[in-house]
């Protein structure tokens, strides 16, 4: 068998639905692993776990090869940032975790194998892509939030310190104070506790609430959804031309049609 035989077998491997449902099974089946580790079990089966986390490890070895092999562009193979991100899992996945000073950054590596169900979901990595490229538009949005936050973490330190210490100190208390507030965790009473003191206060609040959990909310919601509906159409548009390129024109067809006819009426001929 050559190497072309080889890489299109592997290529159908890797493209195969079940191939991928499988592997999806397996992530989700590590991060089960994980979860059972956090409690406390016997001894053997925490030895059941430890061969399991081995056998894991060995199959997205396995399934990395697969992929690799499976790639007519090896050379940009590790160029993709997904590829590169699983293949550094992996390897870093190999580091004994018992009894040695790598012990706790292993442990560590092993929870985020759970976030290679990204990298195998298409839908998931456009998702975190569309997140990422709406990032610098979400950075605008975040200043003017925290210029809001510190602008009203500044005032209410200045009012409210002397009705809660706890709460108004200072102007970072003030601004956890206020992350409470937006996050409606017991806001009321922080409101009503001001009321007693400055009746007009809800003011304050109900101002505050309005242009971050609704106005800056809706802003942060509605470009992240832009960005998604750009990736999509993105998306949509490069599958289309590569089916295009992929497929005869119909200039293409009408030739080889003349060149048929031409073909069988020289026969007849």
């Amino acid at each position: 068998m050559n190497s072309k035989d080889l890489q299109a077998r592997f290529f159908a491997i890797r493209s195969n639905r079940f191939f991928e449902f499988f592997v999806i099974s397996v992530i989700i089946f590590s991060a089960l692993v994980i979860g059972a580790k956090t409690y406390d079990v016997s001894p053997n089966i925490l030895q059941l776990i430890r061969w399991l986390d081995i056998g894991i490890t060995l199959f997205f070895m396995v399934e990395i090869v697969i992929r690799f092999i499976g790639d007519p562009n090896k050379r940009s193979f590790f160029k993709d940032p997904w590829n590169l991100f699983d293949t550094l899992i992996v390897v870093v996945s190999l580091v004994p975790i018992d009894d040695s000073e790598m012990a706790l950054v292993g442990r560590l590596i092993r929870i985020f194998r759970v976030l290679r169900m990204v990298s195998i979901i298409p839908e998931l990595r456009m998702l975190l892509n569309s997140l990422i490229k709406a990032m610098p538009q979400l950075g605008y949005v975040i200043l003017l939030m925290f210029i809001i936050f510190y602008i009203y973490a500044a005032a209410g330190a200045s009012l409210f310190a002397h009705i809660n210490e706890d709460l108004w100190g200072d102007i970072t208390i003030s601004l956890l104070t206020l992350f409470r507030v937006m996050t409606f965790e017991d806001w009321t009473d922080v409101m009503y506790e001001t009321m007693e003191v400055y009746p007009l206060s809800w003011i304050y609040y109900l101002t505050f609430i309005f242009l971050t959990a609704f106005a800056f909310l809706n802003m942060v919601i509605g470009i992240v959804v832009n960005v998604m509906e750009s990736e999509s159409s993105r998306e949509a548009k490069e599958k289309a031309e590569a089916k295009a390129a992929s497929e005869p024109s119909m200039s293409e067809l009408q030739n080889e049609i003349k060149l048929l006819r031409q073909l069988i009426e020289d026969k007849v001929k």
